[in-house]
């Protein structure tokens, strides 16, 4: 048994009576809670440690997962970023696109808006040639006589101002219905200009081997722009450019025409051509005559074509055509003179007169008599000195001197020399009343300021501001001094050979100052001539002589609209005239490089279009040029004066008023 010093120091022992037995269940229960209240304490941190040890990995795996989160934002941020940036790229691209295509459409807005009287002109002339060929549709088809078709057609010429209202479903039907809507127009007074027919052997685009082609589309579109009505027949060669065609149709009636004793039938076709009508004549029995690789250069040439001039007349007459004039060229439709003369002129073309026209003299067009009977003419009327008689063989017939004999003018082109007049030169003495002397027109879709594809700013002579932002653009493009005050000379040869070297460099030496700069262009490819004028320009202080050697469409066209001055060859000495015709029309003054006092040659046809130009300018020098240039308002008179002029156009409007006062 323990002693009382073995236990708790609370307990004090006394003798056992009933109060000690009191304090022994006392103790008991006291040592037993105490026994309790350790075991509970021991478990309770038991259980404290192991609550804390589970709340610590908690913690853990809560912190682990919000670091994946926060991660996992991040990186989803920076992707929302890079896509965002991108779209914001995008965007700015595709807003730097529509202002370009903004751009784009504002400047073709206003390139449609400047185009848009030429179209609509366009518009009204395809118009008024689609009604003017059904009336001869009508014709052939015999729907209407040769005298209401007279009538019909001279009731839409002077419904032309307005013809853009007659309603175009109509056109697609049938010459029925065209024909009654033509009969509800109203008539009017008579309208201005005169009806001519070419009858042809070229026009431009659609068939072209020389200055022919380009002769008959130019001045067909000027006559037209001066109120004339003009349209052209044509062979169809197999070898036609028909896309060129607008409105291409084919008349359902064939048209006879006679040759070789016999009555043969042609296929018409007709269309319009840069505002112009066109005829086709398609031979049907002789139908390999105008199916070849070639429109020139065959054997039987002269019958080739007299078919076409005698199918030309028949077609005519057979229409109830009623022109004014009928315009021949060179000796492939001269016979077209007779023929009319002594076959057509009592078929209703009593008020019509002829003009011929000759860009060249050729002797391929002498043959046997015996031949003029293959398209009616009766050969032993005609094979005499004062008509077809060739006047060096007597023994044949000139096909081109019956055109001069029986037309009633006839304009000689500019680029016919005299020299090549071979055995002519009596028949045109003889017929110097009816002589006229043109150059050729210009390409007025090629050569015209106002809508010159190849200059910074176009131009015309209402409003010349264009002509100084070319020069300034002549010079840039040179390396010359940017001085819009600055007087520019040009100088283009084709052919150099023809060229006064010596005085040419006499002009430019005597002109040092700054104020004159000089261009010349040198499309000759003679290295000598060329190592010459470059070694010139060398010696010319301050860079004011620039030498261009080779064709450069863009750099002509420059110097012509951004030069003041163009020096030329004597005018006498160019047959063409395309140079200073060119600096006319572009505003430009051309001067003779060596002016002569006279004309030169059998025919006037030099000096007629050199007074052409000297009635504007006079014969001046550099000098005087420069002088005259001092008075701007008097020089921007005669520059304004010189491009509304078409020397071309004007002579044959004199030769045809001319005819028809005979």
């Amino acid at each position: 048994m323990q002693s009382a010093a073995n236990f708790p120091r609370i307990w004090n022992p006394s003798p056992i009576g009933s109060s000690s037995k009191v304090q022994l269940v006392n103790l008991k229960q006291h040592r037993k809670a105490h026994a309790l209240h350790c075991l509970r304490s021991e478990g309770h941190e038991e259980k404290l440690e192991n609550s804390s040890q589970d709340k610590l990995g908690v913690s853990s795996v809560v912190k682990e997962d919000k670091h994946k989160d926060i991660w996992n934002l991040f990186r989803e941020a920076q992707q929302n970023i890079l896509y965002l940036n991108k779209q914001r790229l995008a965007a700015v691209e595709e807003l730097e696109k529509l202002k370009n295509e903004k751009v784009e459409l504002l400047e073709r807005l206003n390139q449609l808006e400047a185009e848009s009287q030429i179209v609509i002109k366009k518009d009204k002339s395809s118009l008024l040639w689609e009604l003017l060929l059904r009336v001869d549709s009508m014709v052939l088809n015999g729907l209407i006589g040769t005298e209401e078709a007279s009538s019909m057609r001279q009731l839409v010429r002077e419904h032309q101002a307005n013809i853009s209202e007659f309603p175009l479903d109509v056109l697609q039907q049938g010459d029925a219905q065209v024909l009654a809507e033509l009969r509800q127009l109203p008539n009017r007074g008579k309208r201005n200009g005169l009806h001519v027919i070419h009858i042809c052997t070229e026009m431009d685009p659609l068939v072209s081997v020389g200055p022919l082609a380009s002769y008959i589309t130019g001045l067909s579109c000027a006559l037209q722009g001066k109120g004339y009505l003009v349209e052209v027949i044509l062979p169809k060669y197999s070898t036609l450019d028909l896309d060129e065609v607008e409105g291409l149709r084919e008349i359902e009636a064939d048209a006879y025409s006679y040759f070789n004793g016999q009555l043969h039938a042609n296929r018409i076709w007709n269309g319009v051509v840069s505002g112009v009508g066109v005829t086709f004549i398609q031979p049907l029995y002789y139908s390999s005559m105008f199916s070849r690789d070639k429109v020139y250069g065959y054997p039987d040439d002269v019958d080739r074509f007299a078919y076409f001039s005698r199918a030309s007349l028949d077609y005519i007459a057979k229409s109830g055509k009623q022109p004014d004039v009928l315009h021949i060229h060179n000796w492939q439709t001269a016979i077209v003179g007779p023929l009319f003369w002594d076959v057509f002129v009592n078929q209703g073309l009593e008020g019509t007169r002829i003009l011929l026209s000759c860009q060249g003299f050729d002797s391929k067009c002498l043959v046997p008599p015996e031949r003029l009977e293959l398209c009616g003419l009766d050969p032993a009327s005609l094979h005499r000195a004062d008509r077809l008689q060739d006047n060096t063989n007597p023994q044949m017939v000139n096909i081109l001197k019956g055109g001069i004999v029986y037309s009633n003018k006839v304009v000689i082109m500019s680029s016919a020399p005299s020299k090549s007049i071979p055995g002519l030169e009596p028949t045109l003495a003889v017929h110097k009343e009816k002589l006229f002397f043109a150059p050729y027109g210009l390409d007025n879709s090629k050569w015209d300021p106002s809508i010159d594809v190849y200059l910074p700013q176009n131009y015309s002579a209402e409003n010349l501001l264009g002509k100084s932002t070319c020069k300034v653009e002549l010079q840039r493009q040179l390396g010359l001094e940017e001085n819009g005050s600055a007087t520019i000379v040009g100088c283009i040869f084709s052919e150099i050979s023809g060229v006064d070297l010596e005085s040419l460099k006499s002009i430019i030496r005597s002109r040092k100052k700054n104020d004159v700069q000089f261009v010349i262009m040198i499309m000759n490819e003679d290295q000598m001539i060329i190592n010459e004028m470059e070694r010139t320009q060398d010696e010319i202080e301050g860079g004011n002589l620039k030498v261009v050697t080779g064709s450069n469409e863009v750099v002509s066209h420059l110097i012509y609209a951004g030069s003041d001055i163009m020096v030329c060859l004597n005018f006498f000495q160019d047959p063409l005239l395309q140079v200073p015709l060119k600096a006319l029309k572009y505003g430009t003054v051309p001067i003779e490089l060596n002016p002569q006092t006279g004309y030169v040659g059998t025919h006037e046809q030099e000096a007629t279009t050199a007074n052409f130009i000297n009635s504007l300018f006079g014969r001046m020098s550099l000098d005087q040029a420069l002088d005259l240039m001092k008075d701007g308002r008097l020089w921007k008179l005669k520059i304004v004066e010189a491009m509304e002029k078409d020397l071309c156009c004007d002579v044959h409007i004199s030769a045809y008023t001319s005819i028809k006062s005979l």
